[in-house]
């Protein structure tokens, strides 16, 4: 895999304040609202299974080092259905995944049960 970006940086980390060398990575966090049916299933069904299907990516794709699904318990005016919180290892691995097609199985089943989708990738 190309590690053309993936920079070393040496910072403070942790509560003793000690220097330590770490590796950037990619946070790749979206939200979603999702339509109150989809797939003859109901917003509670379809969460739970985008959840189930993109949970199962773990150790599927490389460059994916971490993959978290959170549903809404809150249900507010403002609240999004479902959250998703992965860690790519650099942006190569974050272009390799959204192209893979076991993500893209996935993106489809989510396309068309999806009413609204925000996303934020950023560099740690």
């Amino acid at each position: 895999m190309p590690r053309t970006n993936r920079r070393i940086w040496k910072g403070y980390i942790g509560s003793n304040s000690q220097w330590r060398y770490y590796h950037a990575m990619i946070k790749h966090i979206v939200f979603w609202r999702l339509k109150d049916s989809a797939h003859g299933n109901d917003r509670a069904t379809n969460a739970s299974l985008i959840k189930q299907k993109l949970e199962a990516l773990q150790g599927q794709i490389p460059g994916l080092l971490r993959i978290e699904v959170g549903v809404d318990f809150v249900r507010a005016d403002t609240s999004c259905d479902l959250a998703l919180y992965s860690e790519m290892v650099d942006r190569d691995a974050l272009a390799n995944y959204q192209q893979h097609p076991l993500h893209q199985a996935v993106a489809g089943f989510i396309k068309e049960a999806v009413s609204e989708r925000r996303a934020v990738d950023y560099e740690t």
